[in-house]
């Protein structure tokens, strides 16, 4: 459904169960930094009412998440750590197209985002089929189905209010790069790592 090139080897899963403080650092990070590309979207897009809700809509959904993590952070005894840089992440924006028109970087801006979110999702159905903590498992099944329909959202509006941007062609063009991209990790306790 995701359409992405590589799936990630399960045994990645073992490398993040590893190291579960670690793993659930990263993550409410992650969620937090989704929480604000949505307030960004918003910040330049504001003229789409229909946009502004969803994405505020998603943003308290990520914030919402980001409190999940934190909890179960805190009642493990665990301490949530600094900020992680995301070189995954990193990599994605440099591929994103910041010149042409206004239009053709919104356009970019949501398949980004997509990518993140596809990506997150098969990420956390890894993480939920193969580690053996039953309620962490269990807390990563719900949230690949939420992520799962972020990733649709995001490309949703990029179909419906592109002005000249191929969407398809474009989507495909994303995924061939995170295909290769997604080669140089799988290897850290981290959500993309």
């Amino acid at each position: 459904m995701l359409g992405l090139k590589l799936l990630t080897d399960p045994r990645w899963a073992n490398i993040a169960e590893s190291n579960l403080e670690e793993i659930l650092t990263d993550h409410a990070w992650c969620e937090q930094k989704a929480a604000t590309n949505a307030i960004t979207i918003i910040t330049y897009n504001s003229e789409h009412e229909d946009l502004v809700t969803s994405m505020t809509e998603i943003a308290i959904e990520e914030m919402e998440h980001f409190k999940m993590v934190h909890d179960i952070i805190k009642e493990r005894g665990y301490t949530l750590g600094r900020e992680r840089k995301d070189d995954y992440v990193n990599q994605l924006y440099k591929f994103m197209k910041k010149d042409g028109s206004r239009n053709d970087a919104f356009i970019d801006r949501l398949l980004f985002a997509a990518m993140i979110e596809a990506r997150s999702c098969e990420r956390f159905r890894v993480l939920s089929e193969n580690i053996k903590d039953e309620e962490l498992a269990k807390f990563y099944r719900e949230l690949m189905i939420s992520e799962a329909g972020h990733y649709t959202t995001f490309l949703k509006f990029a179909k419906k209010y592109t002005e000249r941007t191929d969407v398809d062609k474009r989507w495909k063009e994303w995924l061939d790069f995170e295909g290769q991209l997604i080669q140089n990790y799988g290897k850290k306790e981290t959500v993309h790592g």
